[in-house]
């Protein structure tokens, strides 16, 4: 990541909201310093400034902090899963992840490269930059971005999409 450009930002946070982007190995996209993330959860509306946090807090807490015992705190009992992998319902999310991640220090914020906090009626996006070998020449390095979309409903995760293929 330390080779991208601060040029596409723009068009790499559309690419992220429509689910799909591809930059050139020497694209650089603007991350949000981990130090401004809690600027990005502010909203003029306070269900959705509640719904970034929700997600935020889930994110750092649940997923990247690997505090399953918090899960509960997040996800509802009936938790719809639209990623192929891991299956629905809460208890199946611990169990999937409880076996990858291990609990570790909460951080106060994303660790992830966050391109974009973004909420809309009962949904909040969370836009990543992620770097990957090209597959038509591995001594290169393409950007792209992954989202994870979440639907709130009686202050908990409902429901998850984000754009993982079968493994």
């Amino acid at each position: 990541m330390k080779n991208l450009h601060r040029s596409l930002a723009k068009a790499a946070l559309v690419a992220a909201l429509l689910g799909t982007a591809s930059i050139a190995s020497h694209a650089e996209m603007s991350f949000i310093a981990p130090d401004q993330q809690s600027s990005w959860l502010g909203s003029n509306d306070a269900a959705l400034a509640a719904n970034k946090r929700l997600v935020f807090d889930f994110w750092r807490e649940v997923f990247e902090g690997g505090h399953m015992e918090l899960a509960d705190k997040y996800l509802s009992d009936e938790y719809v899963q639209h990623n192929p992998n891991v299956q629905s319902g809460r208890a199946a999310f611990v169990d999937f992840f409880s076996k990858i991640k291990k609990p570790q220090t909460i951080a106060p914020h994303i660790q992830a490269p966050l391109v974009s906090i973004v909420a809309e009626r009962d949904l909040v996006i969370l836009s990543f930059g992620r770097e990957y070998t090209d597959p038509k020449d591995s001594t290169k390095r393409y950007v792209t971005t992954w989202f994870d979309m979440f639907r709130i409903a009686n202050g908990k995760i409902v429901e998850h999409w984000d754009p993982a293929l079968r493994r």
